[in-house]
């Protein structure tokens, strides 16, 4: 009544697919490098060249060439650069930790803070200073 199957069922693994498979430490790699790389962006239309800097090499450490580098201006209130930035810096620090990238780490927990400094300065004082 019932005739057998003839083909393998989708719902077989493909062990033997010819694509290629990216290891966690690659995975990590890649999304540490994207964060930098927004990090990046923020601080230059910032106007922090040696923050920036460090942040690029970090870019290019990771992804084993120099970071595309421009100022696309967004118009942004520069707190609000500062908050993305601040945002970014610790999405980029918990993915270093991830890898246990310690350089990175330190990097993007510097970052936090000189931004945090920089929101905290603005609020006490309704200036914004630079996040030097």
């Amino acid at each position: 009544m019932y005739e057998p199957i003839r083909s393998p069922s989708v719902h077989t693994p493909a062990d033997d697919a010819d694509f290629p498979h990216r290891s966690r430490e690659e995975e990590l790699d890649i999304q540490l490098a994207g964060h930098l790389a927004a990090l990046l962006a923020v601080t230059d239309e910032l106007g922090l060249g040696a923050a920036g800097d460090r942040v690029a090499e970090q870019v290019a450490r990771l992804r084993g060439a120099p970071p595309a580098r421009h100022a696309g201006l967004t118009d942004a209130a520069p707190a609000d650069l500062h908050r993305r930035a601040h945002t970014l810096a610790g999405r980029a620090l918990l993915v270093a930790a991830s890898r246990a990238d310690t350089t990175a780490a330190i990097l993007a927990a510097e970052r936090m803070e000189a931004h945090a400094a920089a929101l905290a300065d603005h609020a006490s004082s309704g200036q914004l200073v630079g996040a030097h």
